[in-house]
């Protein structure tokens, strides 16, 4: 009894059938015991959560008893899952992979691809740089390739192409890149562009250059600008703004939703199916395009990507340390007026907590007003300083384009190993430190420290009985009052509660 799910990418048309083997394992070696081969034409087909039936499947006879064994399985084609291609952060389509599922299409998107300037110079022909560009443009499961231009840096196309479009929450790639299919060689990327739908005016026709920036093992270097047009088109404003309330994925992803390891590794299957698929077509793209346009290799550790990462977070919670500085201006007295209207703003608020909520929206909302005059103009591209490739050490970049596994040279992968090491030991320390807390915290009522535990027990009890008789606008006052308190009545030293939940136990001390 094995009671194991199974999932994996087919593409229609079906080129190869489903072929399952039986093996017995006999210390490190396998007896072959049965195989079964069927043609995914006569799986069925699963449109939502109901279960299929489950069939005994014939694995045919082998040779030395003459005995045909039986396998029990439950076979289906899915077309209730969307099939991930991409990455979910900008990902060009949330459909099912079954038409039958699919809604009307809320707007048409036009996409002009005009021009490109400045293109650096990918090969050399008759002793000087030149550069035989084309484009390439996917969103949702449509690619779309553009003619060659040879021999030209400042390349003119001129074509338009029009997708459907059904979430105004997806990203339209386009590429740029050299090809070197004419010489026998790679294409060679030039550099990419996403564009955000949700991010353009409705009937809007965007047109501007975008930088086409890529990133060497020598460094960053803007290899060009590609010149644009952008329309979204929207049939029905309601229903475009009813999709932000919808699920982002289809119904089977949440009757029956998969881990983060099956979806990483579907994702790889389906970027190897379009890579053999889109290799086949006319004009082919190779896999290295098709690789780029999907970014393959997003999840291979890059120190550059990790500090890139940790400064988007940084800017994230920004806002909030500059609350809390504010705030612990505001309880210093380092603006007396400000302190003293703040004062007078906490006394209304406890007098009258029917205006708690209503004031905490209003304040959004004026902040939402306030910024609308700062709101973008032009779709965003490709930002260096976003993701820190203008400070990137040779080391770093080295490491990044490395191949998996690695093809340098023992001393230098000792040397990034011992890095990680490095990087490794404080994030555990972080982390360790986190899980003190947060056991700190089930220490209160644990009794582990008896004296701790009772005290604390005590002080709830206490602070029942005060909350009890005592209204809570009263309470709520004599707190503020105290946290606003003017400095001549604090003190350097931290609060009770501060050093009280320091002394509690944690389990780091069972720690080897």
């Amino acid at each position: 009894m094995w009671n194991e799910d199974l999932v994996f990418v087919v593409a229609e048309p079906f080129e190869e059938p489903l072929v399952i083997t039986v093996e017995d394992k006999v210390g490190s070696n396998f007896e072959f015991l049965g195989k079964c081969v069927l043609p995914l034409s006569i799986v069925p087909r699963r449109l939502d959560n109901k279960p299929v039936p489950s069939k005994w499947h014939n694995q045919g006879e082998k040779k030395e008893t003459k005995f045909a064994s039986k396998i029990h399985m439950r076979l289906s084609l899915d077309g209730g899952y969307h099939v991930l291609d991409e990455s979910i952060h900008y990902s060009s389509d949330f459909k099912p992979t079954s038409k039958l599922l699919w809604k009307s299409s809320i707007g048409l998107l036009e996409l002009g691809i005009i021009s490109a300037t400045g293109l650096s110079a990918m090969k050399s022909k008759d002793g000087r740089g030149t550069t035989d560009a084309y484009c390439v443009a996917k969103y949702g499961p449509k690619w779309v390739r553009t003619r060659t231009i040879i021999d030209n840096l400042s390349p003119q196309w001129n074509e338009q192409y029009t997708w459907e479009v059904h979430d105004p929450c997806t990203v339209i790639t386009v590429g740029v890149f050299d090809n070197g299919y004419l010489q026998g060689g790679k294409c060679t990327s030039i550099g990419k562009v996403r564009i955000r739908l949700s991010t353009l005016e409705t009937e809007k026709v965007y047109t501007h250059s975008y930088p086409l920036i890529v990133l060497h093992p020598s460094g960053v270097k803007k290899m060009g600008e590609v010149q644009l047009a952008v329309r979204f088109s929207c049939m029905s404003y309601v229903n475009m703004l009813s999709k932000y309330a919808q699920p982002l994925f289809p119904k089977m992803h949440y009757a029956h939703p998969m881990s983060i390891s099956q979806q990483d590794f579907l994702r790889f299957q389906t970027i190897q199916i379009l890579s053999t698929r889109l290799g086949r077509a006319e004009p082919p793209l190779k896999k290295e395009v098709v690789d780029y346009m999907l970014d393959a290799g997003s999840h291979i550790w890059s120190v550059r990507r990790a500090k890139a990462n940790f400064f988007r977070l940084i800017y994230v919670v920004s806002p909030l340390l500059a609350i809390g500085k504010w705030f612990d201006q505001i309880c210093h007295w380092k603006n007396p007026i400000t302190t003293i209207l703040i004062h007078i703003l906490f006394v209304i608020l406890v007098l009258y907590p029917a205006l708690i909520v209503p004031t905490f929206f209003l304040y959004l909302f004026l902040i939402g007003i306030w910024h609308y005059r700062l709101k973008p103009i032009h779709p965003p591209h490709m930002d260096i300083h976003i993701s820190h490739a203008h400070g990137v050490f040779p080391d770093d970049l080295d490491e990044e384009f490395d191949t998996f596994p690695t093809s340098r040279g023992s001393d230098k992968v000792r040397m990034r190993y011992d890095r990680l090491r490095s990087i490794g030991g404080r994030i555990q320390t972080v982390i360790g430190d986190l899980a003190t807390q947060g056991e700190r915290f089930h220490s209160l009522l644990s009794w582990r420290d008896p004296r701790a535990s009772a005290l604390f027990v005590t002080f709830c009890l206490f602070a029942a009985i005060v909350m009890y008789v005592t209204p809570f606008q009263v309470v709520a006052l004599l707190i503020g009052i105290y946290v606003l308190r003017h400095p001549r009545f604090r003190h350097k030293l931290p609060p009770l509660s501060t050093s009280f939940f320091k002394r509690l136990p944690a389990r780091a001390d069972c720690m080897l």
